[in-house]
């Protein structure tokens, strides 16, 4: 109780910060499942991401955090509430078994599917970690764009910069065993399929958001 307490003094503390450095708008927040494992799936284009994700979420949501950052003094305890390491030096089953048990337990869990931060705006390709989750937990994945993230906290940037940010979050999408086009396909060939199909509904969220903006 205390930890979920804390977590969203935390996230409603951010949201202030974001609106007050040049507003923060969450939209369709209504696509996240109220209740059940989850999956969020969003871009990755600035250090900022993960705080933005997680004060646009209305429940309490779990992240993969690099193992060093939980023996930094007071960010170790205030992230441990709602993260795990993970070691990317040397990746481990143990960390794909830890985020299904979360999943399977009910937890929202914020995975990147990109895997790394971008630093230039383009989409990449999706890792196969993301679908291996979805395919042993069989929780949907909830698509998000973020915009402006990386304008707020650029690379290299000591301090947050006066920017707009906007997180958009997708329709649930549900991960099929059967390929898309009804062939047989190897385990690797339908995670990289499932893998591309996020993408391209980020991408399509991202289109439109940019369309929207012009």
């Amino acid at each position: 109780m205390l930890l979920e307490i804390t977590y969203k003094i935390i996230a409603f503390t951010i949201r202030i910060i974001l609106r007050l450095n040049g507003g923060f708008h969450i939209i369709n927040v209504e696509n996240i499942p109220k209740e059940g494992g989850v999956i969020l799936a969003p871009n990755h284009i600035s250090y900022l991401d993960p705080p933005v994700v997680g004060s646009a979420v209305p429940r309490k949501a779990n992240f993969m955090a690099k193992k060093g950052l939980f023996d930094i003094p007071v960010l170790g305890k205030i992230i441990r509430g709602a993260a795990y390491p993970v070691d990317r030096d040397k990746p481990n089953p143990s960390t794909i078994k830890e985020t299904v048990k979360r999943l399977k337990k009910g937890e929202p869990v914020v995975m990147f599917p990109e895997g790394q931060r971008n630093i230039t705006g383009e989409l990449m390709e999706s890792k196969r970690g993301i679908s291996m989750v979805v395919a042993m937990s069989r929780v949907p994945v909830v698509p998000v764009f973020i915009a402006g993230s990386d304008k707020a906290l650029p690379a290299n940037a000591k301090w947050l910069k006066r920017a707009k940010i906007s997180v958009v979050f997708g329709k649930p999408i549900y991960y099929n065993p059967q390929s898309l086009d009804g062939e047989n396909k190897r385990r690797q060939d339908l995670h990289e399929e499932f893998g591309s199909k996020i993408m391209a509904a980020i991408q399509k969220m991202k289109n439109e958001y940019e369309d929207n903006s012009s």
